[in-house]
């Protein structure tokens, strides 16, 4: 018995070290996901919670963020087939390719220029055009912009081929470009061409 007792503490020990210092970014995810905060609660509760129940299947010294990015995705991926939700279609030919960034990587040519747009202008109105991104786009947007996951990490997380994640986050970028673009001008990021 005692045996037992002393894996379960060691169990508990390596989640702690391993798995609980991701709550804030897991949570942060979840907020753009789920779109409220008690959804996003309970999901990041759900993950950790099915986490912990298979913590024997964690590899120790693989990536725990991912990990857990993907048990939350499909929970949430989950519970959002069995709300039978429709995707949002989106008329991509609306949508200028890169205009917004490529105006911010002209101003800093070193840095990545979305990073560095949702580094500065992580306010209410970014957080509402994340929001509103169609949730397909929303999801690798917020995983590879906010969370700094490569492509390859995000295609695991979502159990998508790379292609479609590449081809996710162009759409998401150009929807995104479209939604952020007056308020970049309005708050003097970028000039507005047309003055």
């Amino acid at each position: 018995m005692p045996e037992s007792a002393n894996k379960q503490a060691e169990k508990r020990k390596q989640f702690e070290t391993e798995a609980l210092p991701h709550m804030d970014a897991l949570l942060r995810t979840a907020l753009r996901m789920a779109k409220n905060r008690g959804d996003a609660e309970d999901l990041v509760q759900e993950t950790m919670v099915k986490a912990y129940r298979f913590w024997d299947k964690f590899e120790l010294g693989s990536n725990c963020g991912a990990w857990l990015f993907k048990i939350m995705t499909n929970i949430f991926i989950n519970e959002y087939r069995s709300k039978s939700r429709t995707p949002v279609s989106v008329n991509m030919d609306d949508i200028d390719d890169n205009f917004l960034f490529g105006q911010l990587a002209d101003i800093t040519p070193d840095k990545n220029p979305e990073q560095q747009l949702f580094a500065k202008l992580f306010d209410d109105d970014v957080k509402k055009a994340i929001e509103e991104l169609p949730d397909d786009f929303r999801l690798v947007v917020v995983l590879s912009f906010l969370e700094g996951f490569s492509y390859q990490e995000i295609a695991d997380i979502v159990d998508l081929q790379l292609g479609t994640v590449k081809s996710r986050l162009h759409r998401g970028r150009k929807l995104l470009q479209k939604k952020l673009y007056d308020y970049a001008v309005k708050n003097g990021y970028i000039k507005d061409l047309a003055t």
